[in-house]
């Protein structure tokens, strides 16, 4: 892949990525810039939905976490994942909570996908707890905004289409 800088980066200028902490971004430049009397070529990633820009030396996307889009195949295996069974370890919940906070930073659509499995209920369900829903909104907010962007479809109609898949589940 070439880049507007042409070094050979791994990343593309305008390309769609994937940051492990933020989601879905756009590569919008590759700078060099000076820090510390030393020269590096950083990418700078626009997330629009947070309104942040961030700049990953190139030479440490790879090891960041920083990904380009799943693939189709990715994206039907996550979706076929919210269709399981819902897998609730018996341990406390701040335990449960740290380790679905890190499926959801880690980037990987498979374990955000089993994170809104398992955090999803259904209307006949009780009904989850502050921390409980606040997960289970980042994880399917990250999810859709993927699928969207993977799809070419708006945000709103990829949340409602996971929320379809949730409720074919519960059916």
């Amino acid at each position: 892949m070439a880049n507007q800088a042409g070094t050979g980066s791994m990343f593309e200028v305008e390309q769609h990525i994937v940051y492990p902490a933020h989601g879905v971004g756009r590569v919008t430049a590759v700078e060099v810039q000076e820090v510390a009397d030393m020269k590096l070529e950083v990418y700078v990633v626009a997330f629009e939905q947070d309104k942040l820009i961030l700049r990953v030396p190139t030479a440490k996307a790879k090891s960041s976490g920083m990904r380009s889009l799943a693939s189709t195949k990715v994206v039907g295996d996550a979706i076929k994942t919210l269709g399981g069974r819902a897998r609730i370890k018996r341990t406390m919940w701040s335990r449960r909570a740290q380790e679905y906070e890190a499926k959801i930073n880690s980037g990987d659509l498979i374990s955000i996908a089993e994170v809104v499995r398992d955090l999803h209920r259904a209307d006949d369900q009780p009904d989850q707890s502050y921390s409980e829903r606040q997960l289970y909104e980042s994880a399917l907010d990250r999810m859709a905004r993927e699928l969207a962007v993977v799809e070419n479809i708006e945000h709103t109609e990829a949340v409602a289409r996971l929320s379809q898949s949730l409720a074919q589940r519960a059916a």
